[in-house]
C-alpha cells in the first residue's frame, strides 16, 4: 500500500499487532464504532502457527462475538488431556457450551477474527512497522515505517514477545528464558496415537503431539542435549528420534509442512498500562507452551481491555485502570503455571519421574482436584477482584444462561456489546429503564425464576449479583453508576 503521509486525527484507537490478540481488540472496538487503525508488519496473514488449543472460555468469548461455530467447525474436539504417565484431565464434565479443548491452527482462528474485523470497519495498515511513538495527556501519535503518522486517543501493544510498542516506552519485561531450541512441527503420521493428545517425557527429552483435523498432527519435541540455533531448520529423524526414545514409537511421522524453532521464556510486565499506551498478549507476558495457555490468555487480555476503551471513549465511566488491575495478577498465575508443568515435565531422574506420574495420577482422581483442575486449565475458574461485602458470584464468569424470548441465551445477548441485566424475577427493570435508554445497557429475563439476577458486562463478566438470600437492594444502583453510567 503506498504511504498517503495522512495524519489520523480521530479520537480512537491504534492497535499494533495483528495476532489473535490485536484481531478481537480492533474488531471489538470497530463493532462498537469506535475508529481503529490496526498496524501490522506482515503484509498477509501467516500460515505459521504456534498455538494450536483453544480452551472452553476463549470459545464462549468467541460465541458472544459469533464466532464460536465457524471455529469449532475448523478444528478437532478433544476432553482428555494427559499430562504425565497415566495422570490426565478430563474436561468434559465443564460447566459449558464448550466442555472440551478445541484443537485447532492459530492461523484458523486469525481467519475467524480477521473476518470480522473487517466487516467491522478495521482499517488495516500493513505492511508497516512501528517506528516511533509518543504521548501527551490527550493522544498518542505513532510513527510508521511508510512514512505516515497516526493519532488517536490510545494506543493498545498486541506485538508479541519482541514488542516495539513496549521498547519504545522502556517498560522492561523481566524473567528469564527456561528451554532453549524447542522443535515445532505439523507432520502426518502413519499410525494414529491412542489418544487425541499425547506426550511424554524422559528428563533430557520432551514429545507432545495433537491433531489438527486436517490430518496433520503438531509435534512439540526438545532435547537438552543437542542445543540448536533458534534458526537451524528442524530434522524429521530427530523428531522420530525424540519420539522414540520418549513414547515408544514415533507412529510412522513423514510429510512435515511445516517447521521452526523457538525457546521459551518467563516474562512479564510490571504495568499493563502506561499513561494511553496498553500492552496485551505476548507483549505483556510470555511463558512456556505447557498448558496451551499463551494464545487464550492474550485473547482474554483483549476481551477485558476493550470494552472499557470503548465506555471511556464513549462518555462512560473511566475503568482503564481496572485492566491492569484485573490481568496482571491472572497473567502471574499463567505464568507460573505453565512454569511449573515444565519443570514437572523436565525431572530427569526415573524415579522421580514415577513418583510424579503416580502423586498426580491419584490426586486428579481426588473430586476436589477433579474440579479444579479442569476449570483452572480451561479459564472458566478466573475471578476478578470485588468490592467487599459483595454477592459471592461478583467478578465471576457468568454462565450462559437461558432467556425469555428472544434472544434465547445469555451470550447471545452480550453479542451487542452492551451491558446486560438478568432480572431473574423482574424486580429490578423499573430501576434500569432509564440506564437502558442510555443504549450502554439491555435488560433480559431469565427463565430461571430461582436464578440469581446479575448485572453482567460486556466481556460475560458478573459485575452485581442478588438473590432471596443476598437480596442486596442498594447494590444494583451503585453498580450501575461504577460501571455503566458514571
Amino acid at each position: 500500500m503506498p504511504a498517503d503521509n495522512t495524519e489520523h486525527s480521530e479520537a480512537g484507537v491504534i492497535v499494533v499487532g495483528a495476532g489473535p490478540t490485536g484481531l478481537l481488540l480492533a474488531g471489538d472496538l470497530a463493532t462498537a464504532g469506535i475508529p481503529v487503525a490496526l498496524v501490522e508488519r506482515h503484509e498477509h496473514g501467516s500460515e505459521l502457527t504456534r498455538a494450536f488449543a483453544v480452551h472452553a472460555r476463549t470459545l464462549e468469548q468467541f460465541d458472544q462475538r459469533g464466532v464460536a461455530e465457524a471455529l469449532v467447525s475448523r478444528g478437532r474436539q478433544t476432553t482428555s488431556l494427559r499430562l504425565f504417565g497415566k495422570a490426565t484431565v478430563d474436561v468434559s464434565g465443564l460447566p459449558s457450551r464448550y466442555p472440551y479443548v478445541l484443537v485447532v491452527p492459530q492461523y484458523e482462528t486469525e481467519a475467524a477474527l480477521l473476518r470480522r474485523a473487517q466487516a467491522a470497519g478495521v482499517e488495516f495498515i500493513r505492511p508497516a512497522e512501528l517506528t516511533g511513538l509518543s504521548q501527551d495527556a490527550q493522544s498518542v501519535t505513532a510513527t510508521l515505517s511508510d512514512g505516515r503518522t497516526l493519532r488517536a486517543a490510545y494506543l493498545v501493544g498486541a506485538d508479541g514477545h519482541h514488542s516495539t510498542v513496549r521498547r519504545l516506552i522502556d517498560e522492561p519485561f523481566p524473567g528469564r528464558s527456561v528451554v532453549k531450541s524447542v522443535m515445532l512441527a505439523d507432520v502426518l503420521l502413519k499410525t494414529e496415537p491412542p489418544s487425541d493428545l499425547t506426550a511424554g517425557s524422559t528428563g533430557d527429552r520432551f514429545t507432545f503431539l495433537a491433531p489438527f483435523g486436517d490430518g496433520y498432527y503438531r509435534v512439540i519435541s526438545w532435547d537438552r542435549t543437542k542445543p540448536a540455533d533458534e534458526h537451524d531448520p528442524v530434522d524429521i529423524y530427530e523428531l522420530r528420534d525424540i519420539a522414540r526414545s520418549v513414547l515408544g514409537t514415533d507412529f510412522g511421522m513423514y510429510g512435515p509442512r511445516w517447521s521452526s524453532r523457538f525457546h521459551s521464556d518467563e516474562r512479564q510486565v510490571a504495568h499493563y498500562r502506561v499513561g494511553r499506551v496498553f500492552l496485551a498478549g505476548d507483549a505483556a507476558h510470555v511463558h512456556s507452551p505447557a498448558g496451551g495457555q499463551g494464545m487464550n490468555t492474550g485473547l482474554q487480555d483483549a476481551a477485558n481491555l476493550s470494552w472499557k476503551l470503548v465506555s471511556t471513549l464513549t462518555g462512560g465511566p473511566d475503568l482503564l485502570d481496572s485492566y491492569h488491575t484485573e490481568r496482571h495478577p491472572v497473567g502471574r498465575k499463567v505464568v507460573r503455571g505453565s512454569g511449573a508443568l515444565l519443570r514437572l515435565a523436565m525431572l530427569r531422574p526415573t524415579a522421580v519421574r514415577t513418583t510424579r506420574n503416580e502423586v498426580l495420577g491419584a490426586a486428579l482422581h481426588l473430586p476436589p482436584t477433579a474440579r479444579r483442575v479442569p476449570l483452572a486449565v480451561s479459564g472458566l475458574s478466573v475471578k476478578y477482584p470485588a468490592p467487599r461485602g459483595s454477592h459471592r458470584l461478583v467478578g465471576r464468569r457468568a454462565p450462559d444462561a437461558r432467556l425469555r424470548g428472544e434472544p434465547k441465551r445469555l451470550y447471545e445477548a452480550l453479542r451487542r456489546g452492551r451491558f446486560v441485566l438478568l432480572d431473574a424475577g423482574g424486580l429490578h427493570e423499573r430501576e434500569a429503564l432509564d440506564v437502558a435508554a442510555t443504549g450502554r445497557l439491555d435488560l433480559a429475563v431469565g427463565a430461571d425464576p430461582d436464578a440469581a439476577s446479575m448485572l453482567v458486562r460486556p466481556d460475560g463478566y458478573i459485575a452485581w449479583a442478588a438473590d432471596s438470600a443476598y437480596p442486596d437492594p442498594k447494590g444494583l444502583h451503585r453498580a450501575l453508576k461504577a460501571w455503566v453510567t458514571g
